[in-house]
């Protein structure tokens, strides 16, 4: 990944490594989902899980263990209702524990709110929830980053939801102005809001385009292909290169699930105990579908 190599240098993840690790974050996702008593954003999770665990587990550099460290790539989820699955992702690669997610998430004063919040947990490096506000704020990291001579990346995840959203082009436009080639954008392109699918409310297509014109360097992929994930990843420009980059992820909206995937009543929902074990078995079915 450029000047900052991969988190775990001399031991990196294999494909199939980050497969099994991807399906572990969903089953997590799926029992927190059954547990919480109330609504989570499962349908946003599932379709970002892929792409949260090749950053967490491959992408970013970054030591749970030292999160002060000046040189460590920054994170920020602009996407933040989909906080679960970056807890998760985080436990997994050990910031922190699943059971504490699990025993305390969605409670008053826990760390693990439905939207991430900077002040209440370490390692999370921006509060969002809003949206259209994350990649303004990755922006000025990067802005600021390049100011000190620092030569770490920041990463941003979005919705495509929120790319209809002026502050996000606003953004797009500063961050190419400024030659940031240390910012690095994923987009969860699920083709999925709230309540609608994203073309019939907003129209995108064509999507790559709109990014290009804006002068960023655009890659396109399969955002469930954990071989074209690390393949994004490790052709990322240096981050002294003068352009952005965003990495346009192709995905499905509860994604591993079938019931769930392109189910709009899916944005956020709860299992009782006969769904999850449904869920599950969906999850187990799929995983076994895309292994032959």
């Amino acid at each position: 990944m450029g000047e900052t190599t991969l988190q775990n240098p001399g031991d990196p993840r294999t494909v199939e490594e980050l497969e099994d690790l991807a399906y572990e974050l969903r089953s997590k996702l799926l029992h927190l989902c059954g547990t919480y008593e109330g609504a989570v954003h499962i349908g946003g999770d599932l379709s970002a899980a892929d792409i949260l665990t090749a950053l967490f587990e491959y992408g970013l550099h970054v030591d749970p263990s030292d999160l002060r460290n000046p040189n460590r790539d920054r994170f920020v989820l602009s996407k933040g209702h989909a906080a679960v699955c970056m807890y998760i992702a985080m436990s997994i690669r050990g910031f922190f524990s699943y059971e504490g997610i699990v025993d305390t998430y969605g409670q008053l004063d826990s760390a693990y709110g439905m939207h991430p919040c900077k002040v209440q947990l370490p390692g999370v490096e921006c509060s969002t929830g809003s949206l259209g506000h994350g990649l303004p704020i990755a922006v000025g990291m990067a802005l600021s980053a390049r100011g000190r001579g620092e030569s770490h990346r920041v990463v941003c995840l979005l919705g495509d939801g929120e790319t209809g959203e002026g502050s996000v082009w606003e953004a797009a436009m500063a961050a190419r102005s400024n030659e940031l080639g240390n910012l690095v954008a994923f987009v969860d392109r699920n083709r999925q809001m709230m309540t609608s699918f994203a073309e019939e409310r907003v129209v995108f297509e064509p999507y790559p385009d709109k990014w290009a014109a804006f002068g960023w360097n655009v890659v396109h992929i399969d955002g469930h292909d954990m071989a074209q994930l690390v393949d994004a990843i490790d052709a990322l420009p240096g981050t002294d290169s003068n352009r952005p980059t965003v990495v346009i992820c192709e995905t499905v909206k509860g994604k591993g699930v079938d019931f769930m995937e392109h189910n709009l009543a899916w944005h956020a929902g709860s299992l009782g105990a006969a769904d999850l074990e449904r869920a599950m078995a969906a999850l187990d079915a799929s995983r076994q579908k895309e292994s032959v």
